[in-house]
């Protein structure tokens, strides 16, 4: 195998694990604002759990379905991952506080 070769299967492999784990995150994501109470969102200042699950719903499946390429598809893909991000380090958090819920956190 040329390094030429070795480099354009390490690059794929790296993209895929990026997709994967982007997807996974997004899933997770979709699931806890599906079962989060609408009125959590209101309560910390964020918009509605409609808005909230809409966002997150198209988001998964940009992920899944542009994947991380190099093309013009990673402009949907980056936005994609950007709103998957604001969610769950902003508006999870702030939920799970009014709620009480620990999800991947230990109580302190």
């Amino acid at each position: 195998m040329s390094a030429a070769s070795f480099v354009i299967y390490a690059q794929q492999y790296i993209l895929l694990a990026i997709t994967v784990i982007a997807g996974v995150t997004a899933a997770v994501a979709l699931v806890h604002a599906a079962i989060t109470r609408p009125d959590a969102f209101t309560a910390v200042d964020a918009q509605t759990k409609t808005f909230w699950v809409a966002v997150l719903a198209v988001s998964t499946l940009l992920i899944w379905l542009v994947q991380a390429s190099l093309g013009f598809g990673l402009m949907f893909f980056l936005a994609a991952i950007t709103a998957v991000l604001v969610y769950v380090v902003d508006v999870r958090v702030r939920t799970d506080e009014i709620l009480g819920r620990s999800w991947f956190r230990k109580n302190a």
